[in-house]
């Protein structure tokens, strides 16, 4: 995958009403979604992180059945912790945690061959040095546009906006990969309507993929783990 242009759309939080809707809409056109789900939302103790992360979740047997259609399940981390914040001692604790909790639950799941979601896009050398050591790559903050999949290629940056609706910033940063030659853009979108950071509606994702579906688009859907995987 050395030229062109590829955009992943990174659904985060497992909202259960969003993420369902996420998987059909990526069905319509023949795509997978880009799920990432918090792996201790069942744990003694849990509380959402903020306002944004209020909406109900989904559980094990929903995230197995997406995964089971062909979606990428992915994990974004134990309890949206901003792990950067954290003492290492505690971070590698919770990703090590994390990593247990999906290994157990995610049939056929394996944390090195998947993408590590980082909560709020935030980390530190530090703690992705950790991260790497179990999973295939990470996702952080930093510029949205990646280069193409490589075996070197194991920290992807992306793109996000929020708290209201991002559909005008996500519209603005595929014009700019447009612009290049080849490129990965991640963006980093939630929910639907209005549940999480960032939302879009769903009539915007589907007109969205018509266009991409299009055979002059220039621009291919994929999800993070199985083409880093693969690469």
């Amino acid at each position: 995958m050395g030229t062109g242009r590829l955009l992943t759309l990174s659904f985060d939080d497992g909202f259960a009403k969003s993420f369902r809707l996420v998987a059909d809409i990526h069905e319509e056109f023949g795509l997978k979604a880009n799920l990432n789900v918090i792996a201790g939302t069942d744990l003694p103790g849990y509380t959402a992180a903020d306002r944004y992360h209020n909406a109900k979740v989904g559980g094990w047997d929903l995230w197995n059945e997406l995964a089971a259609r062909g979606h990428d399940v992915s994990a974004h981390s134990l309890d949206h912790a901003n792990y950067a914040r954290l003492p290492l001692d505690e971070a590698k604790r919770r990703i090590d945690l994390c990593v247990e909790i999906f290994e157990a639950n995610l049939k056929g799941y394996k944390a090195a061959a998947n993408v590590f979601a980082f909560p709020f896009n935030s980390s530190n050398e530090d703690v992705e040095d950790h991260v790497l050591a179990k999973f295939r790559g990470l996702r952080t903050s930093g510029p949205g546009i990646n280069p193409m999949p490589s075996p070197s290629l194991r920290r992807l940056t992306c793109s996000s906006f929020g708290p209201g609706n991002c559909e005008e910033h996500l519209d603005h940063c595929i014009a700019e990969l447009l612009k290049r030659d080849s490129g990965w853009l991640v963006y980093n979108t939630h929910g639907f309507d209005d549940e999480g950071w960032g939302p879009i509606a769903p009539g915007y994702l589907r007109e969205l993929y018509a266009k991409l579906a299009k055979p002059d688009s220039g621009i291919s859907v994929v999800t993070l783990g199985p083409v880093l995987a693969a690469s």
